[in-house]
């Protein structure tokens, strides 16, 4: 029996934090039903989602939809939605609407500021959201060559794993006191826990630090320990008065980066192989998903069978395989 077997989930949610997030509690074994608006379709690249989910489609501006939706609401154990604050209030099904129906339900909502405060109406995306924090001016580029980050952090980091910690916090509360709660997770909030760490890493050192390689790719070097500096060192055949990194960083860092570039990526590979370091080639996705190490890890084994008939590689989670169904 999988740890979340015969808990009712409904989501009313349609972008990626709310739907990743339920997708999480359905693979550990909940019943999620997708509460869907008619005529609505669904991001091709967000499919992967609403695998393993039913789908109730349900115009909620109505009131006999919603009458419908009453006996789903009643027997609900954790309820997802990701509107603006008050949205969900002025049809009917706000936190309080359905807590005097299911005192015991847990209400989980996500939103980009909060369900209060100066910002908490104001519309955004990740993007927006990794800007307002301060986060994005920690890694975006120049002016002249401006960088997107390559993950939905705010989405994910910030909206789709908080709200998992908190509504499985609210149901073992809930095991306690028979009450469930309203959880406001906000992503701009959750942005500031990823921030530990950053003065270390973005502040251009040598030990943590992408170089290029001859041939166009890189190597990343994240030797922050002293034994893996000195062992980094030794495979570069960095001379001994650059070692000692803290007495000129920027010397240090641009022999580094000429010692780098003057062998391929293929050299350094072979060099870093077996060697405690911190070093990496940086792969494409691609390479990464036909690593040895991932295959062994059983990372792609779980496949989709899509409504045209392909199957695909079914998108890895961060549940244990214990947690969920066989591949």
């Amino acid at each position: 029996m999988k740890p979340l077997e015969g808990c009712l989930v409904l989501d009313f949610s349609t972008l990626l934090p709310g739907p990743l997030a339920t997708l999480l509690l359905a693979e550990a074994g909940a019943e999620v039903v997708t509460i869907a608006r008619p005529g609505a379709g669904e991001l091709p690249w967000l499919g992967q989602l609403n695998r393993g989910k039913q789908r109730l489609v349900l115009d909620l501006k109505e009131p006999r939809d919603r009458q419908r939706l009453k006996p789903l609401v009643e027997r609900a154990d954790v309820l997802v939605e990701q509107f603006r604050p008050g949205v969900m209030g002025r049809i009917g099904l706000g936190y309080d609407e359905v807590a005097a129906i299911n005192p015991k339900i847990v209400y989980c909502s996500i939103t980009g500021y909060g369900q209060h405060g100066p910002k908490s109406g104001v519309a955004g995306h990740d993007l927006n959201y990794i800007a307002d924090t301060g986060l994005l001016s920690l890694s975006m580029g120049t002016p002249s060559n401006p960088v997107i980050p390559p993950a939905l952090m705010a989405d994910i980091a910030g909206g789709s794993y908080p709200a998992v910690i908190n509504i499985l916090l609210a149901l073992r509360e809930r095991d306690r006191t028979g009450r469930g709660r309203h959880l406001d997770v906000s992503m701009t909030d959750n942005l500031f826990t990823l921030m530990i760490g950053s003065p270390v890493i973005t502040s251009g050192g040598a030990r943590y630090r992408l170089y290029a390689t001859k041939d166009g790719r890189m190597l990343a070097v994240g030797a922050l320990e002293q034994k893996f500096w000195d062992a980094f060192c030794d495979i570069a055949n960095l001379e001994p008065p650059l070692r000692d990194d803290a007495r000129d960083p920027h010397a240090t860092a641009a022999r580094v980066a000429e010692l780098v570039a003057g062998e391929t990526a293929e050299t350094w590979a072979r060099r870093i192989a077996g060697r405690d370091c911190c070093c990496s080639i940086v792969t494409s996705v691609d390479e990464a998903m036909r690593d040895p190490h991932f295959v062994a890890r059983g990372l792609f084994r779980h496949q989709v069978a899509r409504e045209d008939g392909d199957v695909i590689p079914a998108l890895p989670v961060p549940i244990d395989p214990a947690f969920r169904a066989d591949p």
